[in-house]
């Protein structure tokens, strides 16, 4: 799952940067408004983390030029100005969440976790459960109907994850390979065949249908 964080704040940034890392999260960075707004833009980002104070380019201006362009990513506003009206400015211009600093991490955590369920269509809370499977999110670990908890690893959770919020759907390899690694990461698409195997020891040899040429498909019913 790959999130946009765009935040001037050098030190905040790589504050955030490693928490979302750590529960499962690719992140690229923007430390400026016209280079966020651009990147906001690439169909490759699950939602965007955006300060407003930016340089080049406020946050409530990206938001609104992204709004006018149809672009529906989930965006939290996560900024230190937090009277009421600059609250209701920001979800006037288009945002999902607004978040004000100082702030727990924790907190943060759950509003992304939050606005993805929702925007997805499932519901809320800190476990994903999809076709029998329930994901802990926050033991990164999945129950399976039978009850039995198996640990991931880091890349089978996040696999994992992104195949539960996308069920039903054809996801080709290039897509997978997208929401593991952020810009500054190594890329290897034959990493995607060798988790999905270690996937389907775990979970099942159908709960993923290989279409060849275009992808991989998360099956809710089994046969």
């Amino acid at each position: 799952m790959r999130l946009l964080l765009v935040e001037d704040d050098r030190d905040l940034a790589r504050l955030l940067k490693k928490n979302l890392e750590k529960a499962g999260y690719a992140v690229d960075v923007s430390h400026d408004g016209v280079e966020g707004e651009y990147l906001g833009n690439e169909a490759v980002y699950e939602l965007a983390i955006l300060d407003l104070g930016l340089p080049q380019r406020s946050g409530i201006s990206i938001l609104q030029n992204w709004r006018a362009q149809q672009n529906t990513l989930p965006v939290l506003i996560l900024t230190a100005r937090d009277a009421w009206y600059e609250k209701v400015d920001g979800f006037k211009a288009g945002a999902d969440d607004y978040l004000a600093k100082p702030f727990h991490i924790e907190e943060l955590l759950a509003r992304i976790n939050a606005l993805l369920h929702r925007f997805h269509q499932l519901p809320g809370g800190h476990q994903l459960q999809v076709g029998g499977l329930t994901l802990d999110e926050d033991h990164q670990q999945v129950i399976t109907e039978n009850g039995e908890r198996i640990d991931l690893t880091g890349v089978e959770f996040k696999l994992l994850r992104y195949f539960l919020l996308h069920r039903g759907q054809v996801i080709s390899k290039s897509t997978l390979n997208d929401q593991l690694y952020d810009f500054d990461s190594d890329k290897d698409s034959n990493v995607i065949e060798v988790y999905i195997n270690h996937l389907r020891r775990k979970l099942g040899k159908d709960r993923f249908e290989t279409r060849r040429g275009q992808g991989y498909v998360f099956k809710e019913e089994l046969p």
